[in-house]
């Protein structure tokens, strides 16, 4: 989605794939390993920036583009707080900046310790590699997590596992920022989000509510954020709102994020336009809202039978106000394979607009 803004700029766009099938189209695409390090450099070798559309980039290949003089954005120093969920908890706490209760656990009887300590219920994480409801358990008993402890003795790390109080919580929102490596920064609307089995269904923009406050304290925790992590490009912070009106941060995103994906129908500029000008260090876009209200809705799974875009006509006759954004991935369930966007003047209609067109591409 980073193609059609890199074209409207003037920008050459360069993609590393790891199959056949995630290439972009109309982009120089090359198919390669990106935990393979002579490929990463390879591919570096004839772009002045590397960016990212995930986080899992090794730390070793990282920081041998940047010994190469490469420009890496985010970079490793920054990245690395969106890899591991233990390290992110330490610094956000070294920052004073506000997090759920948590702990590093590395036997059964630490965990046990802390949900007696808390309630009795937790949330216990994988440090890394989990997203979209991977690698995250509700437990209420030690025991429900042997096979984790098991797994991480017999990868020999002594990293343990991530702990957290089961936060009672309203709502759901993300702030998306962006920030250039001159240190200029700008901030979207704060959003809610809304989750389902662990994956983003929906997002309403501007977050119903929170103008003032909410607002103010989600950017403020963005700004603190990057500055504090030395965050470049586009990131979000994803946020609960307790049920005694705190912020807490719940993750973080270093790279466009569905979250934003409203940006594309609903901003002055999109957050996949406004990343690339930020790690090319260009100035940044305005991030107003085109109309009062975007809602955007993911397509999850997509049709049993046939493609997306054999259901367009239908779904764009009935809503013809209705943005559709196509992936190009193979359905598969719970697989995100696309999103429309609704924006207008009446929220209640927005909403309505973007599940309903959604849904003309779900079985």
């Amino acid at each position: 989605m980073m193609v059609p803004p890199a074209v409207n700029l003037g920008i050459d766009i360069r993609v590393l794939a790891e199959a056949e099938g995630m290439a972009a189209q109309l982009a120089a695409t090359e198919i390669g390993d990106y935990r393979d390090a002579e490929t990463v450099l390879r591919f570096a070798d004839d772009v002045d920036v590397i960016t990212f559309d995930h986080e899992h980039v090794p730390q070793k290949i990282l920081r041998q583009l940047v010994d190469r003089g490469v420009a890496v954005h985010p970079g490793p120093d920054a990245l690395l707080y969106a890899q591991d969920k233990l390290l992110m908890r330490e610094k956000l706490s070294e920052l004073g900046l506000p997090v759920p209760i948590w702990a590093r656990v590395r036997t059964e009887d630490e965990l046990q310790r802390f949900l007696d300590d808390n309630g009795g219920r937790a949330v216990l994480k994988t440090p890394r590699g989990g997203y979209d409801g991977k690698g995250v358990r509700v437990v209420s008993a030690a025991h429900e997590a042997t096979d984790w402890f098991a797994a991480v003795a017999e990868s020999g790390s002594d990293d343990g596992l991530l702990v957290e109080e089961l936060v009672e919580f309203r709502r759901e929102l993300a702030q998306l920022a962006a920030r250039r490596p001159s240190g200029d920064i700008v901030f979207w609307p704060v959003v809610e989000s809304v989750q389902r089995d662990g994956v983003c269904a929906e997002v309403i923009a501007p977050a119903p509510a929170s103008a003032g406050r909410v607002a103010d304290v989600a950017a403020q925790i963005a700004g603190d954020v990057a500055s504090g992590l030395g965050v470049t490009g586009v990131f979000a912070v994803e946020l609960f709102e307790t049920t005694d009106d705190r912020l807490l941060v719940n993750e973080l995103a270093m790279r466009p994020h569905n979250s934003g994906h409203w940006t594309q129908d609903g901003s002055t500029t999109s957050q996949f336009e406004q990343h690339l000008r930020a790690v090319l260090d260009l100035p940044l876009g305005a991030t107003g809202c085109t109309q009062p209200h975007t809602a955007m809705v993911n397509i999850l799974g997509g049709p049993s039978v046939g493609t997306l875009t054999d259901r367009y006509a239908d779904a764009m006759e009935i809503h013809p106000t209705v943005k559709i954004h196509n992936y190009g991935k193979d359905p598969r369930p719970g697989r995100k394979v696309g999103h429309v966007n609704a924006a207008g003047d009446d929220l209640d209609d927005v909403v309505y607009q973007a599940r309903a067109a959604a849904a003309f591409f779900q079985d």
